[in-house]
């Protein structure tokens, strides 16, 4: 919400400044100009830069065939609209769409003048350039919202450490309260706005742009798939087999270390220990023990991959 403010507020600062600007100069229409800042403003620093050259060669030939149409059907709606079907048709197939309207405006311009000579192609210029020139200078005071994606961060990875918490407990009760899924909505979410925000502040960068958060926002979204096939795994399990204690236990000594510095290098030496000392414990008797045990050390499988997800990210 306060990043819309602050969006709105930046928006109409610049189109202020634009028309102060414009007025100052003398420049008929120049209320026009605060109309570009308006369009010229995008969410991120990148957009901006690229929606402005976008438009500036289409106001080059915005210029150039509005100038021929005029030649040709003097200063008239005949004339616009020969140019508005042309400079349209240029615009797709350009790619150019958000220049149509902005740049079609500052041409009508011409046939309230009359004429199209140098002082009037000077004006729809300078009108051009104040106005994407406060858009893209609005744009320059963008930064990298570090607290924002921070926060995030912080937040995704409270909700899978209380993941792998419920998981320790599910292993020991099979008939926990209210273990249906349901903290994924909340994580998948978390998640979503994490990469929303990270994509924004890469954008943001100029010169030598810093991945890390993208590139840990991904490693977390494959580490809340495994975590959903691990939650699949467990619902499978109905008993509690001998082994389910220390399983259970590495579970919750997981997620208390979980944090963004933890190379997990330990942990991953520890589960090994837990899945070797499981390959030589006596068979079960009972094909229900049988089962669940099955599904527990798929479950370690499980785990080992979720723990070398992070030890890549951290060693790369």
């Amino acid at each position: 919400m306060i990043s819309k403010i602050s969006f709105c507020i930046k928006i109409s600062i610049a189109s202020i400044f634009a028309i102060v600007v414009a007025n100052f100069l003398k420049l008929d229409f120049a209320v026009s100009a605060g109309i570009v800042a308006i369009l010229s403003v995008q969410f991120t620093k990148k957009e901006t830069i690229k929606t402005a050259l976008a438009r500036f060669f289409a106001f080059i030939a915005a210029l150039i065939i509005s100038f021929v149409c005029f030649k040709i059907f003097g200063f008239t709606l005949t004339a616009f609209f020969v140019y508005l079907f042309i400079f349209i048709s240029v615009c797709l197939f350009s790619g150019w769409n958000s220049a149509m309207a902005m740049d079609s405006v500052l041409i009508s311009h011409f046939i309230s003048f009359g004429v199209m000579g140098f002082l009037q192609i000077r004006n729809e210029v300078l009108l051009f350039v104040i106005g994407v020139g406060f858009g893209i200078i609005s744009n320059l005071f963008l930064r990298k919202k570090v607290d924002v994606i921070e926060e995030l961060k912080l937040k995704t990875d409270e909700l899978i450490k209380l993941s792998l918490h419920r998981m320790s407990l599910r292993i020991l009760y099979v008939n926990l309260a209210d273990y249906d899924g349901s903290c994924f909505t909340a994580l998948e979410s978390s998640v979503f706005e994490a990469k929303k925000q990270s994509e924004i502040n890469f954008k943001n960068q100029f010169g030598k742009k810093d991945t890390y958060d993208i590139r840990y926002i991904q490693m977390r979204e494959k580490q809340i798939f495994v975590l959903k096939e691990m939650f699949k795994c467990l619902k499978n399990i109905s008993s509690v087999p001998r082994t389910a204690q220390v399983i259970s236990d590495f579970f919750e000594k997981v997620s208390v270390e979980f944090h963004r510095d933890n190379d997990v290098e330990l942990l991953l030496v520890r589960l090994e220990e837990i899945i070797n000392s499981m390959k030589i414990q006596p068979l079960p008797v009972e094909r229900k023990e049988f089962e669940d045990r099955a599904n527990l050390f798929i479950l370690l499988q499980k785990m080992k991959e979720f723990l070398l997800i992070k030890n890549s990210f951290a060693r790369g």
